[in-house]
């Protein structure tokens, strides 16, 4: 049964991806490239469509309590898919689809999942109470979205997704954490069927039905694994995602324009043309990725030694540093191209 649990949602996922691409045109799921597209031909999109599907289905036939007993989560990552679906074909405004996730995070509440607090300093635990709703939706819209501008890319949302799963899956594990662990395995099954299909040159897209989701989804884990880990290590395991958005919204902030305007000035854009090849690109940045979850396993062991010292809030400064030094070194490619 072990083998099954992972067999069959890698085997939806795969059969559903393949059946869209081969129907994209007939039901309208089709890429039509612009001037932020690095393809130049029409390429069908919303794979999420399949590989979410395959993750709902396998997991209500395999894991039945566990689905039941979290039915407002599930029902939480429905709604941000169906959000990411209907953006696949009519292009929601950003204050529409942070809406959404944002009604899908209040769900998560009655699942008993959100953060009421940042750590413990110095002895000190830094909880949020009635705060604790808020900011659980900005952190989550924050990094829901963070996923879906890394999503532009041929394997490389879903590559980076499938090493901060597998982080988490190891959390799950080390912990005896049922939900932490089956969910991302699951999650890491149907991406890895998707990616056969994405890597680059790329058959079909994830789209923002995958996206979305996918980033919700990580969210939701993360979330899940603060009762376990200081939340200054999920800065590390889901490092790329993060600076990516804030060092991007710094710059457009900083140039006087909309910090939701698209553009291709993201790091992978900037990385793509320096390597000029979109499979050393995506593999340099989930190598990145990878450096990174290492780096928070490490944080992790530390901060167990040493909980209420200056090493939480060391790391957090050097969490900052990082950024600042990505926001100067890809503002002065930028600037020099």
């Amino acid at each position: 049964m072990i083998e099954i649990k992972y067999i069959l949602p890698f085997t939806l996922s795969f059969l559903f991806i393949y059946l869209l691409i081969r129907h994209a045109s007939k039901i309208g799921i089709l890429d039509i490239p612009n001037d932020r597209s690095i393809h130049a031909s029409t390429i069908p999109r919303s794979g999420g469509i399949g590989f979410i599907s395959a993750l709902f289905i396998s997991f209500a036939l395999l894991e039945t309590a566990l689905f039941l007993q979290y039915i407002y989560m599930f029902l939480a990552i429905a709604i941000v898919f169906i959000a990411g679906f209907y953006d696949d074909y009519k292009n929601l405004s950003p204050r529409i689809k942070f809406f959404a996730i944002g009604s899908s995070t209040l769900f998560l509440y009655f699942n008993n999942i959100y953060i009421d607090s940042l750590g413990i300093y110095f002895g000190f635990d830094a909880t949020l109470f009635y705060l604790s709703i808020p900011f659980t939706i900005f952190v989550v819209s924050g990094f829901t979205n963070a996923l879906n501008l890394i999503d532009g890319l041929d394997g490389l949302a879903g590559g980076i997704s499938i090493v901060i799963l597998a982080t988490f899956a190891y959390v799950g594990f080390v912990f005896n954490d049922e939900l932490i662990f089956l969910l991302s395995m699951f999650s890491i099954s149907v991406l890895v069927a998707f990616t056969m299909f994405n890597w680059s040159p790329a058959k079909i897209f994830m789209g923002d039905s995958g996206s979305l989701s996918i980033g919700f989804i990580i969210s939701t884990i993360a979330i899940l694994s603060i009762k376990h880990i200081h939340p200054v290590i999920i800065l590390y395991f889901a490092a790329i995602p993060i600076i990516d958005t804030v060092v991007v919204m710094l710059r457009r902030i900083n140039t006087k324009r909309s910090p939701f305007l698209a553009d291709k000035t993201h790091i992978h854009h900037i990385l793509y043309k320096f390597f000029g090849d979109a499979k050393q690109t995506a593999t340099f940045l989930i190598l990145a990725q990878l450096i990174f979850c290492f780096l928070g396993y490490v944080v992790a062991r530390h901060i167990e030694h040493y909980p209420n010292g200056l090493f939480p809030i060391a790391m957090i400064f050097t969490f900052f540093i990082l950024i600042a030094m990505a926001y100067m070194i890809f503002t002065t490619i930028l600037k020099k191209r």
